[in-house]
């Protein structure tokens, strides 16, 4: 039986622009832990499949890590990271303070046709926020009530969306942004010392179907990724779906294991599966995050 606390994700600070299916913001006290565990500060923390970006934007923010480089396939999460990322953000900040939220605006928008990499930033943004689930993946429909029967305002904070992609933006040096495939990320890289990895890909593996709901770029060679992670040098910090196929994996890679709970969106309690070298820091308590923390100071 796990003796791992479920975490409050209200404790946790938000940065992400995205409102994320399979999010990690419940995994950020344990990616800390992590990190401070480790023997020295990673000069280059690397997230593969970065969607919402949450840990990675918590270890450069809290400055956990030298610098970090997210990777994206989907050209529409490339997109809004592309732009924040470069001399452009405040232009987005700006245009999602001043959009005004009605269904006709908004289904204005999400049908625009634009090629413009600030115009398809804008519209993955809103459509990130306006469809069920944050699902930006084809056949997602509009929130209709939302919170509180606000509607599709329920799910517009633009000062609050605004003001993170400021920060994010005002540190945009501390990051690199590649478009293409994560496996081939983590290998270019396996090599190298003093890198940390958070690996989260689409939960396709052993016949799970949540990440081919989810996201546009679901298919993943599982077997791949977990001989290309094998391999890596630095450390890394790897979750999936707790499924056979997975456990079964890890195992023939002599890779360590360990369950951790969780709460989905409907707020049902749940494990997810975390992969490593070694972690024998997630099975240690009673640590303060002050105590650990000496270790980089």
């Amino acid at each position: 039986m796990s003796t791992h606390r479920i975490v409050n994700v209200a404790s946790v600070p938000k940065r992400s622009p995205f409102r994320y299916p399979g999010g990690k913001t419940w995994l950020v006290p344990t990616a800390r832990k992590w990190i401070r565990h480790l023997e020295s500060k990673p000069s280059l923390f690397i997230e593969p499949f970065v969607g919402g970006g949450i840990i990675a934007l918590t270890i450069i923010c809290e400055d956990l890590a030298e610098h970090a480089i997210l990777v994206e396939r989907d050209p529409e999460i490339a997109a809004v990271w592309k732009t924040i990322l470069s001399s452009k953000y405040k232009t987005l900040s700006s245009r999602i303070l001043e959009f005004n939220v009605t269904e006709e605006n908004v289904r204005e928008e999400l049908s625009g046709k634009s090629t413009s990499l600030a115009d398809i930033a804008f519209r993955t943004i809103l459509r990130n926020r306006m469809q069920h689930g944050g699902i930006i993946a084809p056949g997602a429909s509009l929130i209709k009530s939302g919170e509180n029967g606000k509607g599709l305002k329920s799910r517009w904070y633009p000062k609050t969306l605004a003001d993170r992609i400021n920060v994010i933006g005002d540190i945009r040096d501390r990051f690199t942004f590649l478009e293409g495939d994560g496996i081939d990320t983590i290998n270019t890289y396996s090599k190298t010392k003093n890198v940390a990895f958070f690996i989260d890909p689409p939960y396709t593996a052993a016949g799970k179907k949540a990440g081919a709901r989810l996201y546009k770029f679901f298919e993943l060679d599982h077997s791949r990724l977990f001989e290309v992670a094998a391999e890596i040098q630095g450390d890394f910090l790897m979750t999936y779906d707790n499924a056979e196929g997975v456990r079964n994996l890890a195992a023939k890679h002599s890779l360590d294991t360990e369950l951790i709970p969780m709460k989905n969106t409907h707020h049902a309690q749940m494990t997810e599966l975390l992969i490593g070298k070694d972690l024998s820091w997630a099975r240690l308590h009673g640590n303060s995050d002050n105590q650990v923390l000496l270790a980089f100071d």
